[in-house]
């Protein structure tokens, strides 16, 4: 006779869900956001169906919306003009730049709206690299000084916490430091910690013309600042070394394939874990959705379960408002 008997608690949708182990809300998400120049200006991105690139008055119109359907936070990326990008970066600290008139506009208008800038120099460099070049190589230090910048002046703007997704070693601690000095000591720090150089990030540097140029003087991709995607005991020492430099939250990137990572850093931190649902995970689940291959919510919401059930605190995804819907119905 079996007198243990798994399947009872499986026997309908009320006893499930009263032993479930990890549920999913709005309130996990952060939307990744992509806002261009102009106005009432709106473009659609071909490997992304459903995201868009927004001048700011749209940008503010779908905040709005965002936050009234239960998302409240959002991660801004800039489509830069070509005019403005050089191999310093200055543009990305310009203080009547795109991003800080975006910052400025969408905290106007939704004040509760938890605003995240990116740091890096990719959409401001004419190399479509995170750092600043000199004699073919991405120099570090120097472009932690220009990360400080840029990172004040989201400061200035309004932003709440800062996103640095660029990878140079020690640059939470610059950052840290900068904000400190200019008496912004609330703004807090999602580090980038273990940032994957993947092959799933395609459609977001379509999205914004940051892939690396093809030029032989400079590295032809993102592997001497970005993780191996073969090491995982790598991803510790770099959320350890975050952590010591004062990171509030700490980002894992890409997410579906490295559920692992996400697994091994929540057993060894206590801080908040984010993780990324990528652009090159969101087109997947698209395209076979579109094609009638998957089911669309129940895909979309399976996959964000996934990270929840690893260990993740937040989860930055391009489903935000479709998957706030879905739990909204």
């Amino acid at each position: 006779m079996i007198h243990s008997r798994n399947r009872r608690l499986r026997i309908n949708e009320s006893v499930r869900s009263l032993v479930r182990e990890c549920t999913l809300t709005t309130n996990d998400f952060v939307m990744p956001i992509f806002v261009m120049e102009g106005e009432n200006k709106e473009e659609p991105i071909a490997s992304m169906p459903g995201i868009f690139r927004r001048s700011i008055d749209l940008t503010v119109k779908e905040c709005k919306e965002l936050f009234s359907l239960g998302v409240k936070a959002v991660n801004l990326y800039m489509k830069v003009s070509d005019d403005l990008k050089d191999n310093t970066g200055k543009e990305a600290w310009n203080k009547n730049g795109l991003m800080q008139n975006t910052i400025r506009a969408i905290k106007d208008a939704v004040p509760e709206m938890v605003v995240m800038p990116d740091v890096a120099l990719d959409p401001y460099s004419i190399y479509g690299h995170d750092g600043i070049i000199e004699n073919g190589k991405i120099i570090n230090d120097a472009t932690n000084d220009a990360l400080a910048r840029m990172s004040v002046s989201h400061a200035e703007a309004g932003a709440d916490i800062v996103a640095p997704s660029d990878m140079m070693d020690g640059r939470v601690q610059v950052i840290r430091e900068a904000l400190e000095e200019s008496g912004f000591t609330d703004v807090g720090i999602l580090s980038y910690a273990a940032k994957y150089a993947s092959s799933f990030y395609g459609p977001f540097r379509s999205a914004l013309d940051s892939a690396p140029k093809d030029n032989m003087e400079i590295p032809k991709d993102k592997k001497t600042y970005q993780m191996d995607f073969h090491n995982s005991r790598e991803a510790l020492n770099e959320v350890f070394k975050d952590i010591e430099e004062g990171a509030d939250i700490i980002m894992i990137k890409p997410g579906l394939p490295y559920l692992d990572i996400v697994s091994k850093v929540r057993e060894a931190i206590d801080l908040p874990i984010a993780v990324y649902n990528v652009s090159g995970e969101y087109a997947m689940v698209k395209a076979a959705s579109q094609n009638g291959w998957l089911d669309n919510d129940k895909t979309i919401i399976e996959s964000l379960t996934c990270f929840k059930r690893a260990g993740a605190d937040m989860i930055f995804t391009y489903f935000a408002k479709e998957a706030a819907m879905i739990l909204n119905r």
